[in-house]
């Protein structure tokens, strides 16, 4: 099975149709194996539809999905979960774990999204094991639950709710360097401080692909690849800052049980989605519950977390 995420800076990009990054997962015994990344933007539905199956491509995880994107990935034989939002990792766990519902063609430009906040169809006791962490860059609602992007919010620019820097059609270079613009392949390890091991794509054996210096990484972990010669092994060591960011207490909040549908089954400790005031779904742990009220953290689950990286540079193509 393979899995493709519109992806932009380790979230779901929230507009199918103007896409330029898909991550691919490859899943063996409903497990993640592999990543990789495919530069695909500026081609018909049709033509991405195609592309996508000749990689292998069975799922699609997305933000907003017009109704011709949909009618050319089911032509195509492609699964379609739309509706997803926030980290691209958590999004494809909870959809191996059976809490990702899809919500069809939602993205008309009508802009017509419910207000506030509902557990909706993405709610699930059970939604993602956050056990697996790569150094993909990712996280959302830094600033409260509600700022998440949402469908097609500006239709001229195609930028969906997170609009690309620099234009939708351009690959940025964020990090200069030698390997900055090709795709290199690197085997890493990360550990936390006391030598935790939190991810290894040795233990997967096959290297993560990606474009480097161009933001598809945290930044201390693109700016190290961006300098390597093919054969190099480099350790380094992250502040928050160059990995998943500081925590922000700003995105914990506490919301009254009986205006949150279906918040009665959880407990602490369990990983659900929520619905922004956009009508989109985003990852949270739930913190703390009494009779009255349940609170979340919309914090990545690494965010304020200082992380060690061990890269080895495999390959480098123009």
């Amino acid at each position: 099975m393979k899995i493709a995420a519109t992806y932009d800076n380790g979230n779901i990009f929230q507009h199918f149709g103007r896409t330029e990054t898909f991550k691919i997962y490859t899943i063996e015994d409903n497990q993640i194996v592999s990543m990789k990344y495919l530069q695909a933007g500026g081609v018909s539905h049709e033509a991405l539809a195609g592309l996508l199956a000749e990689q292998g491509v069975d799922t699609i995880i997305c933000g907003g999905m017009g109704a011709g994107a949909q009618a050319a990935l089911a032509d195509a034989g492609l699964r379609i979960f739309s509706g997803a939002s926030g980290d691209a990792d958590d999004a494809v766990r909870a959809l191996l774990d059976g809490a990702l519902v899809s919500e069809g063609v939602n993205c008309d430009h009508a802009h017509e999204h419910a207000e506030g906040f509902g557990c909706g169809n993405h709610r699930d006791a059970e939604a993602a094991d956050s056990d697996e962490t790569s150094g993909c860059g990712g996280g959302c609602c830094g600033d409260d639950a509600s700022s998440c992007g949402g469908c097609c919010s500006d239709e001229e620019s195609g930028c969906g709710g997170g609009c690309c820097s620099g234009g939708c059609h351009e690959m940025q270079i964020i990090f200069e360097g030698p390997n900055a613009g090709k795709t290199v392949r690197t085997h890493y390890e990360g550990t936390f401080n006391d030598g935790t091991v939190f991810d290894s794509s040795y233990g997967r054996g096959e290297p993560l692909e990606f474009v480097c210096g161009t933001g598809m990484m945290i930044p201390g972990f693109d700016k190290a690849v961006v300098e390597m010669q093919v054969g190099d092994v480099v350790n380094i060591h992250l502040a928050p800052e160059e990995a998943y960011g500081p925590y922000d207490p700003n995105a914990v909040f506490t919301v009254p049980l009986d205006q949150l549908e279906g918040a009665a089954g959880l407990k602490a400790g369990d990983h659900a989605y929520l619905s922004n005031a956009m009508g989109q779904p985003f990852p949270v742990l739930v913190k703390a519950k009494d009779d009255k009220s349940i609170t979340f953290d919309a914090n990545h689950e690494m965010a304020g977390k200082e992380l060690n990286f061990k890269i080895e540079l495999v390959s480098v193509e123009d």
